[in-house]
């Protein structure tokens, strides 16, 4: 009889904990058909930043800024979960099959922009909301044609194929011109193999045919874009304000380009000019590129202008959403962590302290790659004078060794490795640690601000992100697809047309 009893009172228990259970779930958030629909989502992606990035950051600028202990970042009030990053090949991501997943909701190779694993194109959410009538808009600070922004406007098996993805990106492909704002850098990718700045491996002028078959309003200049008055402002608009990359945030002021919150907030007004009078509103998709290439090179003081530039950003497009509460939602993560950056490093075989210094970052007046570049401009036998007099001023460093200064003037194998050897006596001083100079599988944080932000919570694998603007905006990505179905994603080689494939990789910096 008491084996009766029990046996009845686990068998209330199991019923009475399904029913809550299923209350729950009932009231789950996530379930597609609670999840609220909007009308503008703004997608933020701080390329390779972690949550140790975040801490460096907020540590620095705390310290530098003497800011109470407690206080937050843009980022911090907006923390709503975290994300896993692996890809279908991988688990460790790079940034083309981090960002298909984000633009597609689908797991890809490493290398692979918008496609699946079997080589095929996949409908982004993009490509999507423009079929559904949204404006579109793509704002970056590295090429416009690099990895993230690619995987939501191209569709090649190979991210260096940046000259055929060039080409999609201002409508030369199946679904015509799908984005209206490109703002970034590449400049290179869309001019003739004729001019010296090209860096195309064919003699196409891509900036003519955007300008006279697709109706682009190039920008090339800070001050055009100032100029833009977003009420006037035609779509499309091809904004390239620079060769290659954009200059990091520690040497931007120098090159006269536009921030990355300038470019934001000019594409957000232009965006919503262009559909306040429409149902639909935009898709924008927004990325602090270069976070991701100062931790490549184990940069710290670099990494922390470049996360402080993203907080800019942030404060930008969180007062947008401010603005349209009810049917704005902003997203903001990032498609893996970059450096396995550690805040906190031991230096010697003692036991270690717990110490790190940000305030030596704070002196620090350039990025290593650019005291590199100006170094490998020079013949080796004339470094020596520079290295001593210049650069310990340059990277802010009031005590060299003369261990360091003759290993500066050694021969490198190329600037990067020179740029390398820079940033880690940038780091020992601050003793700031780096486990690689490529990616690392670590969690990465998710944050939401905005309309159905709440539904975000959790922990999330990164294709959901993708998919959950696809809910959120009602869109239809299978449609786009199937319309893509007999896309062309091998750039042709012009050099051996009996060979298809080629990406004629070019020296533009670190590619992951």
């Amino acid at each position: 009889m008491p084996k009766l009893s029990l046996t009845w009172h686990g068998s209330w228990v199991g019923l009475a904990a399904l029913l809550l259970l299923a209350g729950a779930v009932s009231h789950n958030p996530m379930r597609e058909g609670q999840i609220p629909k909007v009308r503008n989502v703004i997608l933020m992606i701080s390329d390779g930043f972690g949550p140790a990035s975040e801490t460096l950051a907020r540590t620095y600028h705390r310290t530098v800024n003497n800011l109470p202990d407690m206080w937050q970042s843009p980022l911090d009030d907006i923390l709503v979960g975290t994300m896993r990053t692996h890809s279908a090949s991988s688990h460790i991501t790079d940034s083309a099959a981090g960002a298909t997943a984000f633009a597609c909701g689908r797991k890809t190779y490493n290398d692979g922009v918008g496609v699946t694993p079997d080589q095929a194109p996949c409908g982004t959410v993009l490509e999507a909301a423009k079929a559904a009538g949204l404006r579109t808009g793509l704002v970056v600070t590295s090429r416009i044609t690099h990895a993230t922004p690619a995987a939501f406007s191209a569709h090649v098996v190979h991210r260096d194929m940046e000259d055929l993805i060039a080409q999609q990106q201002i409508g030369d492909y199946a679904l015509g011109r799908s984005v209206d704002l490109l703002f970034g850098g590449g400049l290179c990718h869309f001019l003739p193999n004729t001019v010296p700045d090209s860096c195309r491996a064919d003699s196409v002028d891509l900036l003519a045919r955007a300008q006279n078959e697709h109706r682009f309003t190039p920008l090339a200049s800070k001050s055009a874009l100032n100029d833009l008055d977003p009420e006037g402002a035609q779509l499309p608009l091809l904004g390239l304000f620079a060769g290659d990359n954009m200059a990091y945030e520690i040497d931007r002021l120098d090159s006269g380009q536009p921030s990355l919150s300038q470019m934001t907030a000019k594409a957000l007004d232009i965006l919503q000019a262009a559909s306040h009078d429409q149902p639909e509103g935009f898709f924008l998709m927004v990325e602090g590129s270069r976070i991701d290439m100062a931790a490549h090179c184990n940069d710290p003081a670099t990494q922390v202008r470049e996360v402080a530039a993203y907080w800019d950003t942030v404060r930008t497009v969180k007062n947008f959403v401010n603005q349209h509460p009810a049917d704005t939602l902003l997203i903001s993560t990032s498609d893996h962590e970059t450096g396995g950056l550690s805040v906190g490093v031991q230096l010697n075989s003692t036991y270690p302290d717990y110490v790190w210094y940000p305030e030596r970052l704070q002196p620090v007046q350039r990025s290593a790659e650019r005291v590199a570049l100006d170094l490998w401009a020079l013949p080796l036998t004339a470094r020596p004078p520079v290295i001593r007099e210049r650069v310990p001023g340059w990277l802010g460093i009031a005590d060299p060794t003369e261990e360091e200064l003759t290993g500066l003037a050694k021969e490198f194998p190329d600037w990067y490795a020179l740029a390398d050897a820079l940033a880690l006596l940038i780091s020992r001083r601050a003793q700031v640690g780096w486990s690689t100079h490529g990616h690392s599988g670590v969690d990465v944080n998710v944050y939401a601000h905005g309309a159905g932000a709440e539904s975000l919570r959790g922990h999330r694998d990164n294709t959901d992100i993708g998919k959950h603007i696809a809910r959120v905006l009602n869109l239809d990505l299978q449609s786009v697809t199937n319309r893509l179905r007999n896309e062309v994603v091998y750039q042709a080689n012009v050099d051996d047309p009996h060979n298809p494939i080629n990406w004629r990789r070019t020296d533009m910096g670190h590619s992951f």
